[in-house]
């Protein structure tokens, strides 16, 4: 990925991660992910947030530079917005490469920059308000963004060109190519990353959604022309249609959310499954969208970004073992994880000589504040009657959803 101009003397140096990795470990990123940089030159020069030796990325950095005439060891400051790895991974080899360059962080981050990495010299440590004048013209700004999505994150301001340097603040999964700006690619590409930007949200960043819109208000005051985040697109023509959109997820979390529905099922022996179409064809019958899953067949990434945004759910599995089928359960352990609460739910399942998946389903969603629909169990092959009874059920559930969302 070529540096990129963004305004005089303000460049984005990135390198898009496409070998396969899961993100954090955990999730899939088939269309893969950039790990952003950005290279601000007034008389001094500072590089904002680092990267991860990860598929080269540090070489990819270094030619970057190079092609702007900038050595590493010609680097005044680091700033590092957020202490997590794929920021920070390559702390060692860059500072062998430049140990006089000034590290500036957040409070929270200094004991981490010491326990992952041993550094502690050459650090500033800054806090909201705190400014770095660069020279011609250059002054950074800094606002912390405590639980963006770690409690050390900041982001940082610059005051000329009207720039905020957001970290994982209004990011997204997916690669970059040539264009990098929000105003150089068109709808069909719009629609993609404005997937994966839900999908990056619900996986990562949903659990802090109170602290997001803490972090929304505290930028409210500054001039933002450009937002340019750690992982994504850098919006310059509207950059405030990202920050609706983040504003918008974080107010999933308290309810209710779009007027959809999200099925996410499994079945071991097609008891469970035979079900399916009747539920889905109660809901499609009061025109409620609704988003199909199935486990463990997909990754619940996607399922839980449908979920966040869907005012309803609907969980098929049958019993297993006395207890749920265990996909299942590391989807509900996930959904807690992430606060997916203030739900409108709905569960179906068989069962074969016991039941019992009802009974683990009740213990695991206490504590998701989830408004529960009577369930429809049966033993075995579902008759007629569970057929029309799953049908009515989502109808019942698609209205609720209705309501909820100020429809009908």
């Amino acid at each position: 990925m070529k540096a990129v101009m963004i305004s005089e003397g303000i460049y984005h140096i990135g390198a898009n991660i496409q070998n396969g990795d899961l993100f954090e470990g955990l999730w899939p990123i088939p269309d893969g992910v950039s790990l952003n940089s950005y290279l601000v030159q007034g008389e001094k020069t500072a590089l904002i947030d680092l990267m991860r030796d990860w598929n080269d990325a540090p070489l990819t950095l270094e030619k970057e530079l190079h092609r702007l005439n900038v050595e590493f060891d010609a680097i005044d400051y680091l700033i590092l917005n957020h202490m997590e790895p794929d920021h920070t991974g390559w702390m060692n080899g860059f500072l062998e490469r430049n140990p006089g360059c000034q590290i500036i962080l957040t409070k929270r981050a200094e004991p981490i920059l010491k326990e992952f990495f041993g550094v502690t010299e050459n650090v500033r440590v800054v806090k909201t308000g705190d400014t770095l004048d660069l020279g011609k013209g250059k002054e950074l700004l800094f606002v912390e963004a405590p639980n963006v999505h770690w409690p050390e994150t900041m982001v940082t301001y610059e005051k000329s060109s009207r720039v905020l340097f957001s970290c994982d603040a209004f990011g997204s999964y997916g690669c970059l190519d040539d264009a990098v700006f929000d105003d150089q690619i068109d709808d069909e590409k719009h629609a993609f990353y404005e997937k994966e930007t839900l999908r990056y949200y619900a996986n990562i960043v949903a659990s802090f959604s109170s602290f997001v819109i803490k972090a929304i208000d505290s930028m409210k005051d500054l001039e933002i022309d450009v937002i340019a985040p750690s992982h994504g697109l850098i919006w310059r023509e509207n950059p405030g249609a990202i920050i609706d959109r983040y504003r918008k997820y974080a107010a999933y979390a308290q309810g209710p959310a779009e007027p959809e529905i999200t099925v996410i099922w499994g079945s071991m022996y097609g008891n469970t499954q035979s079900i399916l179409k009747s539920v889905i064809q109660g809901i499609r019958s009061e025109n409620v969208p609704v988003h199909v899953h199935q486990v463990p067949n997909e990754d619940p990434s996607y399922a839980l970004a449908s979920a966040w945004k869907s005012t309803g759910i609907v969980c098929g599995m049958p019993t297993y073992e006395y207890k749920m089928f265990p996909p299942m359960a590391y989807v509900l352990d996930l959904f807690e994880r992430k606060h997916v609460f203030h739900k409108k739910v709905f569960r179906f399942g068989s069962f074969g000589w016991s039941g019992g998946a009802q009974k683990e389903f009740d213990t695991r969603t206490e504590k998701l504040k989830w408004d529960f629909m009577a369930p429809v169990e049966w033993q075995g092959r579902a008759s007629e009657e569970i057929h029309e009874l799953a049908r009515q059920r989502g109808r019942e559930l698609a209205r609720e959803v209705k309501k909820l969302c100020g429809g009908e």
